[in-house]
């Protein structure tokens, strides 16, 4: 049975959405809505308010009244909610999936399969918080003591978590973030990216039906400059766990000072492809890897090198199997499997890396035109170290083809970049796939299989420019956003 989201607005066309606080939607004060247009036709999916600072403060403080008592909260009772709040996204799936391909143009299935994963990650999540545990240390193990000692070292939770999820997963990057931190005790802000905004609002709505108190989980929307740079400078937010671009944690790590910060970040994610590999194969991972979404993840594959020897060989088979699968048109229609670019700006950035990389000798193998937010599904092949397509993350249906000499050269090139955080490598060779994980500079790296952030329990994390103080990932991000807290007892024995 689906469920009614009255609540979250004013039922008018277009809906003017509330803010979340104490919990309850309250209608904003603030003088300064935001439309949200589809970035399919334009049209305004929603209204919702850049809040005030008054009202963002309200937030906060709801969250740090709340936390203690969710803290004592018995670990059984946060986890039964939580797994209710997992139901209630499954049941209203259908609905989150049309909502997340009007706001932000995802694909049908790639859509129908964020709301999916969020239910499945939400009632892992919640198991895996049954299994935090601390450590009990004797210190009779230690030499030199003097007297026996024994330590409990508890988990504890770092208190109220200032979430910010990107647009481009606002259910799936979303969740993790508030249920790592409420199933370990702590209590959660959420700052929705504005474009995603209404789908994050749905998703709080789930998990206030589910039983979650007041306080534990508010959710307040805004430009950063109104109530983003508030927030992150705010003395009783603990943490700050953002999924973004580099350049927009910069700006945050500065300002927010000593808090834990936990930033997943850029990436311009390359992907090898060694001349003894399974090129059909090949072709079809680094397909899905580099055009699902439009490119527009973090993990999609933004670069790709091939060995010489098989380059125009598996440049042709690349470039068909993307043409058959990457079908531009309505996301709306299942059978359009390449939806519009976030926004304009966005889509211009795209075409201009294109365009330099084509006045400067590049060849384009496939697509390039551009209407609009619409861009067909572009291969660029001949690309070299000049052109600025070669380092910079386009989040977007483009994707730029390198000829190497061998492993060793494409491995140098994709350690160059400032980013670190996956890659892959394609090649019947044990020692080869070994050799070129072992020396990339990521933090994950699949063999044989196209970059993806998942199974949502393995560890995910970024190095250099693509992260910082994060592994995501059930029982690590559960880690991360707790701490030791050391009791120690002195005894006679």
């Amino acid at each position: 049975m689906m469920t009614n989201f009255n609540e979250l607005h004013n039922n008018q066309n277009p809906p003017v959405y509330k803010f979340f606080v104490d919990g309850a939607w309250q209608i904003s004060k603030t003088d300064h809505y935001l439309e949200i247009h589809s970035p399919i036709d334009n049209s305004i999916v929603g209204v919702v308010p850049s809040v005030t600072k008054e009202e963002a403060e309200m937030a906060v403080e709801s969250s740090r009244n709340a936390q203690k008592p969710w803290e004592n909260l018995p670990i059984y009772q946060r986890v039964d909610l939580l797994h209710k709040a997992a139901s209630l996204i499954k049941e209203n799936a259908d609905y989150l999936r049309d909502l997340i391909i009007l706001e932000i143009g995802k694909p049908f299935s790639e859509a129908e399969e964020e709301a999916l994963r969020t239910a499945d990650l939400i009632d892992y999540y919640a198991e895996e918080g049954r299994r935090l545990v601390g450590d009990v240390w004797d210190s009779s193990a230690y030499p030199g003591t003097k007297r026996n000692k024994i330590a409990i070292a508890r988990r504890v939770p770092l208190g109220v978590v200032l979430a910010i999820p990107p647009f481009n997963y606002p259910v799936n990057e979303g969740a993790p973030k508030i249920v790592g931190a409420l199933v370990s005790g702590n209590t959660v802000v959420l700052k929705p990216s504005t474009q995603g905004a209404i789908s994050s609002l749905h998703m709080i709505e789930l998990f206030r039906q589910a039983g979650i108190p007041a306080g534990v989980l508010n959710c307040v929307t805004g430009k950063g400059e109104d109530v983003g740079d508030f927030l992150v400078t705010h003395k009783q937010v603990d943490a700050i766990n953002l999924t973004g671009s580099y350049e927009t944690a910069e700006i945050v790590a500065k300002k927010a000072g000593m808090k834990k910060l936990l930033f997943g970040l850029s990436g311009k994610d390359a992907s090898i492809v060694l001349a003894d590999c399974d090129q059909d194969l090949a072709a079809e991972e680094i397909a899905k890897g580099s055009f699902s979404y439009g490119g527009q993840r973090c993990t999609g594959i933004k670069r790709v090198m091939v060995e010489e020897k098989i380059y125009s060989e598996f440049l042709k088979k690349l470039s068909s199997v993307i043409h058959k699968k990457f079908v531009l048109g309505d996301p709306r229609i299942k059978e359009y499997t390449l939806g519009p670019i976030i926004d304009d700006k966005a889509a211009q950035y795209v075409e201009e890396l294109l365009d330099d990389a084509l006045n400067l000798g590049a060849t384009l193998a496939l697509g390039g035109k551009r209407e609009g937010r619409f861009m067909e599904a572009t291969i660029v092949s001949d690309v070299t170290k000049k052109m600025r397509l070669a380092w910079e993350e386009p989040f977007g249906p483009i994707l730029p083809v390198m000829k190497v000499k061998d492993w060793q050269e494409a491995v140098g090139l994709a350690n160059q970049s400032e980013y670190g955080l996956q890659s892959s490598v394609f090649t019947k060779s044990l020692d080869s796939a070994w050799a070129v994980a072992n020396a990339l500079e990521v933090g994950s790296i699949q063999i044989n299989g196209k970059d993806a952030r998942g199974p949502d329990h393995f560890p995910f994390t970024g190095f250099k420019n693509s992260g910082l103080g994060m592994v995501q990932g059930a029982k690590y991000l559960i880690g991360e956003l707790t701490r030791y807290k050391t009791i120690v007892m002195n005894t006679k024995g």
